[in-house]
């Protein structure tokens, strides 16, 4: 494996390149959208003004939805990876954890941006946080001298 992609913070970069690449998608999904609806941002105050807004196309929706998830549990993941890295438990089994959370959360907005199947969402989404509790898991026992790289 390439030095760069077995390193602890390369996969918090790909979730963050992920996350941008989600908010382009939300740009491009949910300005026609409210085109379409006849929404006028200008007139628009707030949340408050939701409620009198002209239904909107629901994947313009799901798309918005996705962006917020990823600056939601990812945190946690965010964390974890850095402190990983501080504390030096970056060996391949938490790099390979890492990635797989990325991987995961990818499938994530596949799911919840094209279909939003929420049984599988919500499938996928339980794998990504067994993915954190192993993270965090590992790192615990590391603090207390039980690692095993």
């Amino acid at each position: 494996m390439p030095q760069s992609l077995s390193n602890m913070m390369t996969p918090v970069l790909a979730l963050v390149v992920w996350t941008l690449v989600v908010l382009v998608w939300l740009y491009v999904r949910r300005i026609p959208a409210m085109r379409k609806a006849g929404i006028d941002p200008a007139k628009m105050k707030g949340s408050e003004s939701y409620a009198s807004l002209p239904p909107i196309n629901p994947k313009a929706v799901w798309v918005a939805d996705n962006y917020n998830h990823l600056h939601e549990q990812p945190t946690i993941f965010y964390a974890l990876c850095l402190y990983s890295h501080l504390v030096g438990v970056t060996d391949m089994i938490n790099v390979w954890l890492a990635w797989a959370y990325v991987g995961i959360r990818v499938v994530h907005s596949f799911i919840q941006i094209t279909t939003n199947f929420v049984p599988v969402r919500f499938l996928v989404f339980n794998i990504g946080s067994l993915l954190l509790v192993l993270l965090a898991l590992r790192n615990v026992l590391a603090l207390f001298g039980i690692y095993f790289p």
